[in-house]
């Protein structure tokens, strides 16, 4: 599946498009920005508190979780701690409030009121990579 700028962010209910402000940087140079989050399972959120890593750096417990929701970052076939922890500091900071925002409320939109006329409406972030 190919991502485009005009593609609409909500793939499937459980699944949402993202684009990274950075993009994770390959060894051969590519760079990858766009990429898939499903919605976290229970088991998603427990089995990572089971992790040595976690247990000895409870920080390390976003890594895994992130490594498990994430289905596709780019032309990466696998999505695994390594990947994450090879993420710029704001691509982690982007994908960590993603997926607080898809987990709480199914979707990726933002309420907002134009600083104009006052009106009220929800803007698409998912694609804009911030």
């Amino acid at each position: 599946m190919e991502l485009t700028a005009g593609s609409v962010a909500q793939i499937q209910a459980t699944q949402f498009e993202f684009t990274l402000p950075r993009g994770l940087v390959a060894p051969d140079g590519t760079v990858h920005r766009d990429g898939i989050m499903r919605l976290a399972t229970a088991l998603d959120e427990i089995e990572p508190i089971k992790d040595p890593r976690v247990r000895a750096n409870p920080g390390y417990l976003v890594v895994i979780l992130l490594a498990r929701v994430i289905t596709r970052l780019g032309g990466l076939e696998h999505i695994n701690t390594r990947t994450v922890e090879n993420l710029y500091a704001a691509d982690l900071a982007y994908l960590q409030d993603f997926y607080q925002r898809i987990n709480l409320t199914g979707h990726a939109r933002f309420q907002v009121q134009c600083p104009h006329c006052t009106q009220a409406f929800e803007v698409e972030t998912a694609g804009q990579g911030g």
